[in-house]
């Protein structure tokens, strides 16, 4: 299961819309370590003014593996997490998340280009 969902936000999307902002609580709170990772690239993004900024730090197990893995596999929930730090999201593997500011439109083309993933390729990573 990708989120542990409250049966009070669940009567809530069983009844209609759901805010941004309670499906980021739901986001925050089921998937610890992918939130600490994408909002500390926000806090990074934002006290640099660089383009984009990525984590090169692998998960330290499988269970924060499979949280990233959630994340940005779900198009709500990217698109929620985009929506809430006004950011682009971008992966290219098990680990290497980065966020970009909307107008690093060359950067984000360059990050997500096949080239860009062949080049971030390692054995290490074959099972990630």
């Amino acid at each position: 299961m990708s989120l542990t969902v409250s049966p009070e936000l669940l009567d809530k999307a069983e009844r209609g819309p759901v805010s941004d902002e309670d499906f980021i609580a739901c986001i925050r709170e089921s998937l610890p370590y992918a939130w600490e990772v994408v909002s500390g690239l926000a806090d990074r993004a934002g006290g640099s003014g660089a383009d984009f900024e990525a984590n090169e730090t692998a998960p330290p197990g499988e269970k924060e593996r499979g949280q990233l893995l959630r994340l940005v596999a779900s198009d709500a929930m990217r698109g929620a997490v985009e929506r809430h730090f006004g950011m682009r999201l971008a992966f290219q593997n098990c680990h290497r998340v980065a966020l970009f500011r909307p107008e690093a439109e060359a950067a984000y083309e360059e990050f997500t280009a096949p080239r860009a993933q062949l080049l971030n390729q390692s054995p290490e990573l074959v099972d990630c």
